[in-house]
């Protein structure tokens, strides 16, 4: 916490702000000893909602992760207890916690499934306190590694985290694309959401990172790459640029992903996920570092259980559990790898070579079109004719009553 200043300009301010959280730990007490709920799984979803009060004031200039599309993530490269976890650019921690909170569920699925219970989103969850034993806190603790070049984000992550269970959380003040950073081939999965815009100066960047450009959306991309361990899983959000331009750069990344890795799916995320905070087109990339590419499996996803709009109120509509189903089987799709006009199909890596690397997913969709049949105009002339005798005929008894 260095450097963290904290001011109470007033005596009063500060007794009352005490009595406020003292009320706060009262409510939570009462929730546990009574609603059985976790201790930590309450004082973090509180944690949390502050966390998201500040970003939507718009008071520290980034945008978070929406919490349901961290779910899906873990739900897709599903973490297990042992693995080391990273995020090259972790901001308030959103997807180190979403791992933590998948592997405790999987771990209560396995022990008493029975305690598991779908959440808003559709994805199961269990109670923290439901397995969170010493043994199992000492192995977390080391579990999950996070890195920020913002240091009121590290603060914020690191609390989080606490705020969550993690005794002894490890976020870093650390630019992970510069020079000072070695840490290559050292995790089982990486999961992350890095600056979309931006540019790094030349001199700065890390020898490891070879793609001929200072984009930061492309160099974290190869950040994460060289990150990962043989066999290691990363998924991570990309904007749609990534996917599709045709620069040098950008076909180098795509090619990196696919020669040198297992690229196993492409997510399309419609533009509105992101709002009130961005507006901009994202896809979600899951691949394995040092498997063979074959077939990429492309699903588009309309619906996010949320308006697209900038208020973001909940819906019934969401293709978040059919993507994390679909994914799992994905390698039983039949010969023809799936019908292109549906929401998901497999696109064969030749294809994929064919045409650049692009991973854009309208390339590869066959659009179904409807033939309209229209009236002829002979037809159509007489309506209208009909319909003027008629306006004609209302005018005149207008005239006369005039």
């Amino acid at each position: 916490m260095a450097n963290a200043v904290f001011i109470m300009p007033k005596a009063s301010l500060l007794v009352s702000a005490i009595n406020i959280v003292e009320d706060i730990f009262r409510e939570i007490e009462k929730d546990a000893t009574e609603g059985g709920h976790s201790f930590q799984d309450i004082q973090g979803d509180v944690y949390e909602m502050l966390l998201s009060e500040i970003a939507s004031a718009g008071k520290n200039g980034q945008f978070r992760t929406p919490r349901h599309i961290i779910k899906l993530m873990a739900e897709l490269v599903a973490p297990q207890l042992g693995q080391r976890i990273a995020d090259p650019a972790c901001g308030t921690g959103g997807f180190l916690l979403g791992a933590y909170q998948y592997i405790l569920t999987d771990l209560v699925r396995k022990q008493d499934p029975d305690k598991l219970s779908k959440d808003e989103d559709g994805f199961e969850r269990a109670a923290i306190s439901a397995v969170l034993t010493q043994q199992l806190k000492t192995m977390l603790d080391s579990s999950f590694i996070g890195y920020d070049i913002d240091t009121t984000m590290v603060r914020l992550g690191l609390m989080n985290l606490m705020m969550h269970g993690i005794d002894e959380p490890q976020i870093d003040y650390k630019d992970t694309l510069s020079k000072t950073y070695n840490e290559d081939s050292q995790f089982d999965i990486i999961m992350a959401n890095p600056p979309f815009t931006g540019n790094i100066d030349k001199g700065d960047i890390n020898e490891g990172l070879k793609l001929p450009t200072t984009k930061t959306e492309l160099l974290f991309v190869e950040r994460i790459f060289n990150m990962l361990k043989m066999g290691g899983t990363a998924a991570v959000i990309v904007p749609s640029g990534v996917i599709q331009n045709s620069g040098k750069a950008f076909e180098a990344l795509r090619k990196l992903i696919i020669e040198k890795a297992e690229l196993k799916a492409v997510i399309a995320v419609p533009s509105g996920v992101f709002k009130p905070y961005a507006g901009v087109s994202t896809a979600i990339l899951v691949f394995t570092k040092g498997g063979e590419t074959d077939h990429v499996w492309f699903y588009d996803m309309q619906a996010d259980g949320y308006t697209l709009d900038d208020k973001r109120n909940k819906i019934a509509d969401s293709d978040l559990p059919d993507i994390v189903q679909r994914y799992k089987e994905r390698i039983t799709l039949s010969a023809a790898k799936g019908d292109r006009t549906e929401k998901y199909f497999m696109v064969p890596k030749k294809e994929l070579v064919e045409n650049s690397y692009d991973l854009n997913l309208s390339t590869y969709k066959e659009e179904v079109y409807e033939e309209e049949v229209y009236e002829k105009p002979a037809v159509i002339f007489g309506k209208l004719e009909i319909i003027e005798a008629s306006i004609q005929k209302g005018l005149a008894e207008l005239k006369e009553l005039v």
